[in-house]
């Protein structure tokens, strides 16, 4: 089976580079989706008692894994798109797609996850000195950043499509950067041919 050429490597370079901001948006995400506390109950003279634990470490590396997904199909895209002649436009349009795609349901996220944790996300009643977080305060920076970087992504991606469409269309058009002439002193060493 014949493997296919790659034209270029500016695509696989920008989805590389297009990554790194949407795994650590995909991150909040998931938390945001999954997390919750690990709850042990039981009951003491009639009444249930329960005591919420940090999250579990098998979730914790489900929410590391499920975020390098959005991240493993752009670098694919990428590596497709480089075997084409616009390939990049495929990767920004991608860039584009995929954010939009992750943090479609953010807010009913943060309002579930707020739920999971009605103490703050750091597990510590509002009645101890100890407690540094409220409830829905994690929630809402994370849901911040998440958008944040999300955006970015889309703009990178933008901005990069926009940027190869401007030095496509100038290459079109035949502009060319002026070639200096050699310096003078490259023509003073020429020997001279004397009369």
């Amino acid at each position: 089976m014949k493997r296919p050429r790659l034209v270029g490597k500016a695509p696989l370079a920008l989805a590389g580079f297009l990554a790194v901001p949407l795994f650590f948006s995909s991150l909040m995400c998931t938390s945001l989706a999954i997390d919750k506390p690990r709850r042990i109950e039981w009951t003491r003279h009639g009444h249930v008692i329960h005591i919420d634990h940090p999250t579990a470490t098998a979730l914790e590396v489900r929410i590391w894994l499920l975020a390098l997904v959005p991240s493993a199909v752009l670098v694919l895209i990428g590596l497709g798109a480089s075997t084409w002649r616009r390939g990049l436009y495929v990767v920004a349009a991608a860039a584009i797609v995929i954010p939009l795609a992750t943090t479609h349901r953010i807010d009913r996220w943060t309002l579930h996850h707020a739920a999971r944790y009605p103490v703050g996300v750091d597990l510590i009643p509002p009645s101890s000195p100890s407690d540094s977080l409220a409830q829905g305060e994690w929630e809402k920076s994370a849901r911040q950043t998440a958008l944040e970087l999300a955006h970015w992504t889309m703009i990178l991606g933008g901005a990069a499509a926009g940027i190869a469409a401007f030095v496509a269309l100038r290459r079109r058009r035949g502009a060319r950067i002026p070639i200096p002439p050699p310096p003078e002193s490259a023509m003073v060493s020429s020997p001279q041919n004397p009369h």
